[in-house]
């Protein structure tokens, strides 16, 4: 069973066709369901009002005519009485007394001692629970009485519509009866039901049928344009519908074939376009490898004979070769960045003990960081914390995010710390200056952004750390996120799989600070903290 509803569920979310004939098919069913009840019912009340009608002129008629028979006898025990009684009984009754569709006429006197007398042979206790107390009670009390009954008069159990009325006489009152038989009247109502029943349900399933080839010639386009849609979406770009006619669906596919060429046009000049530039920034970053070196060594020969120079041409010797360590870490990361724009990055990892690489990245920054006034805290854990990674590219990210933390430090110190729970590893690089304003956090990972550019560097960074960190995070699986407040610092999470290939599913470390001071509501358009990997969300 729920196999079943499964299955059902599926079908209704996923089969537009499905919904819209079902929807058919249960509204179509109400329609007929209600108009079949309207017109049952009014035709059973056609039927029973022609047949009140029928029994009252037949009432007026028999009123009239048993009064006048009765209206020469003075006494009730006049020897006539119930003989007249009995010929009013039968030319009442008419026809053939004995035929169980006819009528049936029950004449009464409580001054005779006869006290009912009948067209045909009923036996008395039938009789009674057709007429009933409350009729009887009714008419005996002067005044007319209908009602419908359910009895067995000798044909069989069927309905009856009883009316009685009482005849003045001068022997007292006479309570006249009709009981008319409802054979007819339901069995032409059971004929009507039944024909507004096949005909709304074969209506229905004609409605349904139609609905189902309707929808057919509609949703059929709409298929084809979704599996042409996801052909091209999966890379096959000279997937093109077939344009039948000239209506709106051929409309809908020929617009979709010039959708797909314009796509596939753009496309192409876009790939061609980005090929074209990471080619060039190969090729320019490869080819002033050569002249770069050339100059390097020049250089290198000058500063090493500055002091044998005057002060100023020592002073320039000094920024030139400031400049050029500069010009070549520019370099590299160009080539690094246009590695991974190619495809060519690849993943040397190896089982490493992050412990002491988290120390070869920290200690070539303790000078920049006296000479920026922070104090720069490592903590880690006094037993090996080994994982699967490329020990050079995460010792680059570590370096990268310790030289900003140190750079934005604000003469206040830098905590470096480093969490393994067996599963994921983490390190987390806080610092307390100046922080980052709302929504700066989506910014600090894109190739060349500053925070203040007009702020002065101590390193002279390129502005593709950050982006090539987090391209690094990435090819090992990991996250690398960012959490910010003005004044109140920013701290750097880097998450990396124990084993690699492993997916993540949270990190040993909080991306927000325990010392952080955020609002009681964290605003839902200013996030404080972002997730920079794509596919999972750290806790």
């Amino acid at each position: 069973m729920t196999l079943f509803l499964v299955t059902v569920e599926h079908t209704w979310r996923r089969s537009l066709q499905v919904r819209v004939v079902t929807l058919t098919l249960v509204v179509s069913s109400l329609l007929v369901a209600v108009f079949a009840y309207v017109v049952a019912y009014r035709s059973s009340t056609i039927l029973l009002n022609r047949a009140e009608q029928t029994v009252t002129a037949q009432m007026e008629s028999g009123r009239r005519f048993t009064g006048e028979q009765l209206a020469v006898f003075g006494k009730a025990y006049e020897p006539n009485v119930q003989g007249t009684m009995q010929d009013i009984v039968a030319y009442l009754g008419g026809g053939d007394a004995q035929e169980p569709s006819s009528g049936l006429v029950v004449v009464r006197a409580d001054a005779v001692e006869l006290t009912s007398v009948q067209s045909r042979a009923v036996k008395d206790e039938n009789l009674r629970e057709v007429l009933g107390t409350d009729i009887t009670t009714a008419v005996g009390d002067g005044a007319e009485a209908t009602a419908i009954r359910s009895a067995d008069l000798g044909a069989g159990r069927a309905k009856y519509l009883v009316k009685g009325a009482p005849v003045r006489t001068k022997f007292g009152q006479v309570e006249l009866y009709y009981i008319e038989p409802l054979t007819t009247q339901d069995s032409a109502a059971t004929q009507i039901r039944t024909t507004v029943l096949a005909t709304g349900a074969t209506l229905v399933l004609l409605l349904g049928l139609l609905a189902a080839l309707v929808t057919r010639l509609v949703v059929r386009p709409v298929r084809v344009a979704a599996r042409t849609a996801q052909r091209l979406s999966a890379g096959l770009l000279d997937q093109r519908m077939a344009v039948t006619g000239e209506d709106d669906l051929a409309l809908l596919a020929a617009s979709f074939n010039q959708m797909a060429a314009n796509l596939q046009r753009q496309i192409i000049r876009l790939e061609d376009m980005s090929r074209l530039q990471r080619r060039f920034t190969s090729d320019v970053s490869h080819e002033l490898r050569t002249p770069l070196t050339t100059v390097r060594m020049a250089a290198d020969l000058i500063f090493a004979e500055r002091d044998r120079f005057p002060a100023d041409v020592s002073r320039t010797a000094e920024i030139l070769q400031t400049e050029l360590d500069r010009f070549e870490s520019l370099l590299t990361d160009l080539l690094e960045i246009s590695r991974y724009d190619a495809g060519f990055a690849m993943l040397d990892a190896e089982p490493t003990d992050l412990v002491p690489l988290v120390h070869r990245a920290v200690e070539p920054l303790r000078g920049l960081a006296e000479r920026c006034g922070a104090d720069l805290r490592v903590e880690v854990p006094a037993t090996p914390v080994i994982a699967d990674v490329d020990p050079r590219r995460v010792e680059r990210i570590l370096r990268n995010l310790v030289g900003n933390a140190v750079e934005h430090a604000e003469h206040r110190p830098v905590d470096v710390r480093l969490v393994s729970d067996g599963v994921a590893v983490a390190v987390a690089v806080r610092d307390r200056g100046v922080g980052l304003k709302p929504g700066e956090e989506k910014l600090v990972f894109n190739r060349f952004w500053r925070a203040d550019p007009s702020r002065a560097r101590q390193t002279g960074g390129t502005g593709l750390g950050l982006s090539i960190s987090i391209e690094d995070a990435r090819l090992h699986g990991g996250w690398l996120e960012a959490w910010g407040a003005p004044g109140q610092g920013a701290q750097f999470r880097l998450t990396l799989p124990v084993r690699a290939g492993d997916r993540l599913t949270a990190s040993p470390l909080r991306l927000v600070p325990e010392d952080a001071e955020l609002p009681a509501v964290l605003p839902p358009a200013q996030p404080r903290a972002i997730t920079q990997a794509p596919a999972e969300v750290p806790r």
